[in-house]
């Protein structure tokens, strides 16, 4: 089945420039004004005239409804044809493809032909009809070219919009203001879309409350802080929340090396190695707990499951759904527990590889908030507990009066929250670093080849992960991201990677807890 963002809408546009304006009382039976390509402004035109026998043309169709061989219904937009354009072009459709290309912003598919078409002023232009195309933005067009000026007349839209009313994934919580985003999706990592029946369930993730069936129809609920979770309009827009979240994430990390031969969450792997037939299960305002959320994470091919509850700190209580760190740090236990140790989700079983679990956790929820260059200091859970210092003990900062946290301090630890705070403090300084060597990328969420800090810290987190051993401590886990840099980029960031990692007692002789501040000869 094609999915929802595939179906072709059929939908005719009459490029703006040579079409008749609008008068304020026209009908939106037959016109239609949209932005598409490169800022083009076009307008749709469907004709609403008479039959004309023997022409073949775009927009002019009939339809017919039989019932027991009988005619029940009949619809038409057919055409005089008596002001139509001479049948041989003047101009080949190779002198065209170029222009057309540019201004609708892709490439010529391939696909041509030569067909009539009725203009909204009564004339029938002879056109060359090609299709152009876009898949890093999910574009798909037919253009009408008329075949002796050569103007740009009509435009097909082949794809519908897919509109999602939710908290971007880089917002933390509702205060930050929902929006509703069209067409998230990147094709390169979900290329059916994300939708297949226009619910909250799909190839990569069903977000549904109690039952798998008891998903949400459509996506555009409005989020009411005022209003109890429980409500039915909040509890589509925390469904429609947390099933973009968890999409936009499987697509993100997809392009950073988290794909199906790395053991994702996908129902149908394209064939591309992997276990399928594991979507990730996401339970919104899930009953069996509250003032909490986890992630249970299988062998690839058995589904995760993202238990999401409500927190009762404030009157009306507040959903781990509506904030955003909660649902990214559960989905990425997903992927640090997949992807150590090949697919077998056994290998982060001790205390302190479950601790390091917690800490990539809390520094993905951090990475994907960051839409700056100012690495400013990051706390998780705030909004869920109406308070600002979050859930941690300290917020996350490169200040060491602000979080004194070091290597060391695992020596007195001994539960997994409490050791993943200073894994996470670490990555988030070792963030600070790239980014001060090599400036922030504002498209690190929808491309992952450029050479920003924030793209080579995620690339080298999730590299990372394959290459340490089962089970790891934090000095093998840093070694992993040595190893890494060095595999990918060839040891470039190998110094400024071990001064990060050595100014919070990660050093070369770290060991058994105990600080070490020193780095390799020659840094």
């Amino acid at each position: 089945m094609l999915s929802f963002t595939k179906l072709l809408s059929f939908v005719l546009l009459a490029v703006s420039a040579g079409a008749t304006p609008l008068a304020p009382n026209a009908k939106h039976a037959t016109h239609r004004k949209r932005v598409i390509g490169r800022g083009l402004e076009v307008e749709t035109y469907h004709p609403s005239v008479s039959y004309q026998d023997g022409i073949d043309f775009v927009n002019a169709v009939a339809n017919v409804a039989f019932k027991d061989n009988k005619v029940v219904a009949l619809g038409s937009s057919l055409v005089d044809a008596s002001n139509i354009a001479d049948s041989t072009p003047s101009i080949a459709v190779e002198d065209v493809i170029a222009d057309v290309e540019e201004k609708l912003d892709g490439k010529f598919n391939g696909y041509k032909s030569v067909s009539y078409l009725a203009r909204d002023d009564g004339s029938i232009a002879l056109t060359h009809a090609i299709q152009i195309q876009n898949e890093d933005v999910n574009s798909w067009y037919e253009a009408f070219v008329d075949a002796h000026t050569g103007e740009l007349i009509n435009v097909i839209d082949f794809v519908n919009d897919l509109s999602y009313r939710v908290l971007p994934i880089w917002k933390q919580q509702p205060s930050e203001g929902i929006e509703l985003l069209v067409n998230p999706e990147i094709t390169a990592a979900s290329p059916n879309g994300w939708v297949t029946s226009n619910t909250t369930a799909g190839n990569n993730v069903v977000a549904y409350k109690s039952s798998q069936s008891a998903v949400t129809t459509g996506f555009d609920y409005t989020y009411s802080t005022s209003a109890a979770p429980s409500t039915t309009n909040n509890l589509n827009a925390a469904r429609v929340n947390s099933f973009y979240i968890i999409n936009a994430y499987h697509d993100i990390l997809y392009l950073y090396g988290f794909t199906e031969a790395a053991y994702n969450f996908q129902t149908n792997n394209f064939g591309k190695g992997g276990a399928a037939n594991d979507r990730v299960l996401m339970s919104v305002q899930d009953s069996s707990g509250t003032n909490n959320a986890n992630f249970a994470t299988p062998p690839d091919g058995q589904s995760g499951t993202c238990r999401m509850y409500i927190w009762t700190y404030t009157s009306p209580n507040r959903d781990g759904d509506l904030e955003n760190d909660i649902p990214v740090h559960e989905v990425t236990h997903g992927l640090t527990n997949r992807v150590t140790g090949g697919g077998t989700g056994r290998c982060l079983q001790t205390t302190e590889a479950g601790g390091m679990g917690e800490g990539w956790s809390d520094a993905l929820a951090f990475w994907t908030e960051q839409t700056t260059g100012t690495v400013k200091d990051f706390t998780m859970g705030s909004w869920v507990v109406n308070d600002a210092a979050g859930i941690r003990s300290y917020p996350y900062s490169t200040s060491a009066s602000t979080n004194p946290l070091r290597y060391s301090t695992i020596a007195s630890l001994n539960e997994v929250h409490a050791i993943g705070e200073v894994w996470a403090n670490l990555l988030i300084n070792v963030y600070a670093a790239l980014i001060a060597e090599h400036g922030f990328s504002t498209t690190a969420r929808t491309n992952a080849s450029g050479s920003e800090g924030n793209v080579v810290w995620l690339r080298l987190l999730v590299d990372a992960l394959a290459l340490q051993p089962c089970n790891p401590t934090l000095p093998t886990a840093r070694d992993a991201w040595i190893q890494a840099d060095q595999n990918r980029y060839a040891g470039a960031n190998k110094c400024l990677l071990w001064k990060a990692f050595a100014s919070r007692g990660l050093g070369v002789g770290a060991a058994n807890h105990v600080d070490s501040t020193a780095v390799p000869s020659g840094c």
